[in-house]
């Protein structure tokens, strides 16, 4: 039987009922599958696509049509989780009118029931406007990767008094603007818990410790796939990068060796028609015919 859908609101009662958040990221319809089987509640498809399995070096160069594609294909594994669907950098921040078709689309043409972006106060009017078009929208503040060369890199915000006060604020403003949730990344606990006081919509952590509603992983990150570097908040579940060495190299040597293919993995004529094909084989071809041979 079809597990009921998990919808933006289901996600703001779990809060109400101290009920945690599950969210991990996927690009591809296999591992949404996966996540769906695993009770996940929410399925990111993260702008982390251009790091993880694009290449890049930070999330700034994947597009929109690129983060379409994918979640297209998200969407089209999860039966029951929700799927955000990451508003790519510069697909929302020129205007509220290129953010509405940018949003727009990812629940048009990519599936998703809700978008994700980045950023506070500057951005809460967008939210506003997201939402007012019907677009369910989660924010994200704290380390916002789009904003890496302005922060001067990957760093932890919100470690003084000062700036702890402007991330509740900011908080504050994305609910107040119809926000139904929020990633908190890279944030002192503390911050993330005062955070998660201040606003009754559920917070999602990464890198924010333990007092947030919720918690979210990169896919790739907690199965091992991913060694370009690894934050202090990631915990490892699996290390499939070594599983996935051996196995290659186990498949390249037995290529090499010749025992893969071997019988259990080869399809036969049926009985006698070895011998027929050799036989009319042979009347084209006067030299003989050894790949018939037992």
């Amino acid at each position: 039987m079809r597990q009921e859908r998990v919808t933006v609101t289901a996600v703001r009662a779990m809060k109400a009922r101290g009920e945690r958040l599950v969210m991990l990221t996927a690009y591809d319809t296999p591992t949404a599958r996966l996540l769906d089987a695993a009770g996940v509640d929410i399925i990111l498809v993260g702008d982390s696509l251009a790091m993880v399995a694009l290449g890049y070096e930070t999330t700034l160069p994947v597009t929109l049509e690129e983060m379409l594609h994918h979640t297209r294909a998200v969407a089209r594994g999860a039966a029951r989780a929700l799927v955000v669907g990451d508003l790519p950098f510069l697909s929302y921040q020129v205007s509220r009118e290129e953010a509405l078709r940018s949003a727009g689309r990812m629940l048009k043409e990519g599936n998703a029931q809700a978008v994700k972006l980045e950023g506070g106060l500057e951005v809460a009017g967008t939210v506003a406007a997201l939402v007012e078009a019907g677009i369910p929208v989660m924010g994200h503040i704290g380390l916002t990767p789009q904003a890496v060369h302005r922060m001067g890199g990957y760093k932890v915000q919100g470690r003084s008094a000062d700036a702890a006060a402007r991330l509740v604020q900011d908080a504050v403003a994305l609910e107040r603007a119809g926000a139904f949730s929020l990633v908190l990344e890279g944030l002192p606990w503390q911050v993330a818990g005062a955070v998660t006081e201040a606003v009754s919509i559920p917070t999602i952590g990464i890198g924010a410790g333990p007092r947030c509603d919720g918690q979210v992983l990169v896919t790739n990150d907690l199965l091992g796939l991913f060694d370009e570097f690894t934050p202090k908040f990631v915990k490892r579940y699996a290390n499939l990068r070594e599983t996935l060495l051996q196995a290659f190299g186990q498949f390249r040597e037995e290529v090499r060796s010749g025992s893969f293919p071997g019988p259990e993995h080869s399809f036969s004529l049926e009985a006698g028609e070895a011998e027929k094909l050799r036989r009319l084989l042979a009347r084209t071809r006067p030299r003989k015919v050894t790949a018939l041979r037992k």
